[in-house]
């Protein structure tokens, strides 16, 4: 709702200020409502016991005469009514008003005096009773004696003290918020100076903020910033590599190409020209290969956010491995599955698991002399789920397994057309799955065994279907689902 953080702040600081001043008036009016009605209560016992006093027995006659002196002690501006009655122990009036009404309950005889609220003549009444003893006439018990005052003048001194007190408390509450909003504004002045330091950087610059000088409460913020300039720097760095990477390997194939066509154009006989146009449609294809593999590793990058979702390996693997039957089929290699048929589950991203595992099919299918075999499988195996590709190509040797997983890598040039991105991909998808990937010699110590192990699988849902794979006999007591090739 509020952009500015110095607004933020001074509202975090003046709502609860607000909230305290609100209770602190309100206490004010009810202790100046107090002090109003105490200040009542004493005019009215003072004027109550000096009547009380004037009580005296006359020709055997109980007399009570009201002083002026009693009543001017009501004076003021507000024009209060007054109303006293004095009457005698068996009820009757002896000066004053007969209809002030008396307490419910009576005070004693023994000077104690009781206030209680009333209403005379429609207008509320606070009044005060107590019962002065005739020394000269015992016998005749005491005379109740009631004094009562409207409550104008008592309201309009409680609302003078309250004024009084609530205009200081607002004088104070508006001189605070002054100062803290002055305040705020130097505190904030290291928060300003870091923005500065921000604005003043160059295009491009991604050193860490100076810490020198930050509060120690902006310092978590400083660390966050720099830790992620760190990493940002990384990744640009990366990027960077990778661009260059990228355009010397698109600039080699390119170089060669505009070779080949100027050979090409040159006077030939017919087969010259046709080796020339072979060459050619060879390094289109390595091009072509190589954009795929950089619009590949592009989408690997761009789908790290996206969300895992629930994927059966099996039917996965067997549709990686149709789609790389034209390979395996111009190739003469016998590209097969081997695993188990149930479905198997985990948890990935769909296009970039087809992505990865295609990767490990296609590369094991360009490095496989002509008349290999190429077997996929999926098994799980207790607690996690792995993922092979086996080959009975030249392998890789042990010494360099760790090397082929950097961009643009090729132990051998010679035997592949391909780009050096194929495992670097496979080991960004491993990891954004959660898993992780293995280079090993199969058991007949010849070719590669290329191996993801992900987490514990998780069991199908009851109306999965299973992937339709063609079941060959392979190998006496094994069953394997072959795509034959060649």
């Amino acid at each position: 709702m509020f952009s500015s953080l110095r607004v933020r702040l001074i509202v975090a600081v003046a709502l609860p200020m607000a909230l305290v001043a609100a209770l602190d008036a309100w206490m004010a009016l009810r202790s100046a409502q107090d002090t109003a009605r105490i200040v009542q209560e004493r005019m009215l016992v003072g004027a109550a016991r000096f009547i009380g006093e004037q009580v005296h027995l006359e020709e055997g006659v109980v007399q009570a005469d009201v002083p002026p002196a009693a009543l001017e002690l009501f004076a003021s501006p507000s024009r209060d009514h007054v109303f006293y009655r004095i009457a005698s122990a068996d009820g009757q009036t002896l000066a004053g008003y007969f209809d002030l009404p008396i307490p419910r309950q009576l005070p004693g005889a023994d000077g104690a005096v009781r206030f209680y609220d009333t209403v005379l003549r429609d207008q509320p009444v606070h009044a005060v009773a107590f019962q002065q003893p005739v020394f000269a006439a015992p016998e005749r018990g005491p005379v109740l004696i009631q004094i009562g005052q409207t409550l104008e003048g008592r309201n309009a001194l409680a609302r003078e003290i309250w004024a009084a007190s609530i205009g200081g408390h607002v004088t104070m509450m508006v001189l605070g918020l002054l100062v803290l909003w002055f305040g705020i504004r130097i505190w904030l002045r290291p928060l300003l100076d870091l923005r500065d330091q921000l604005a003043a950087r160059e295009p491009g610059a991604l050193a860490p903020l100076d810490p020198v000088g930050v509060p120690d409460e902006l310092g978590p913020l400083v660390d966050v910033v720099n830790e992620y300039v760190g990493r940002l720097d990384a990744h640009v760095s990366a990027q960077e590599r990778f661009i260059a990477d990228a355009s010397h390997q698109l600039r080699t194939p390119l170089t060669i190409l505009n070779t080949q066509v100027s050979f090409a154009l040159q006077p030939h006989d017919g087969q010259a020209r046709t080796q020339a146009l072979r060459a050619i449609k060879q390094s289109v294809e390595h091009g072509v290969r190589l954009v795929n593999q950089l619009l590949a590793f592009d989408r690997v990058q761009a789908r790290r956010k996206v969300e895992l979702a629930r994927v059966d390996l099996v039917r996965l693997v067997a549709d990686v491995l149709e789609s790389n039957m034209t390979l395996a089929q111009q190739r003469s290699i016998d590209l097969g599955y081997d695993g188990d048929d149930r479905a198997v589950w985990v948890q990935a991203d769909p296009v970039l698991l087809f992505e990865m595992i295609g990767n490990l099919v296609n590369n094991a299918l360009r490095y496989t002399q002509a008349g290999g075999v190429v077997t996929a499988s999926v098994l799980a195996r207790g607690g996690e789920v792995v993922v092979e590709v086996v080959d009975n190509g030249p392998g890789i040797p042990a010494e360099a397994r760790e090397r082929v997983f950097e961009r643009f890598v090729r132990l051998d040039n010679s035997r592949s057309d391909g780009c050096g991105l194929g495992l670097s991909i496979v080991r960004d998808v491993a990891r954004h799955c959660g898993a992780r990937v293995e280079l090993d010699t199969p058991a007949a110590h010849r070719g590669l065994v290329a191996r993801v192990r992900f987490p514990a699988s998780q069991p199908a849902p009851a109306d999965a279907s299973q992937p339709a794979l063609r079941h060959d006999a392979h190998s006496a007591g094994k069953s394997e689902a072959r795509l034959k090739a060649g």
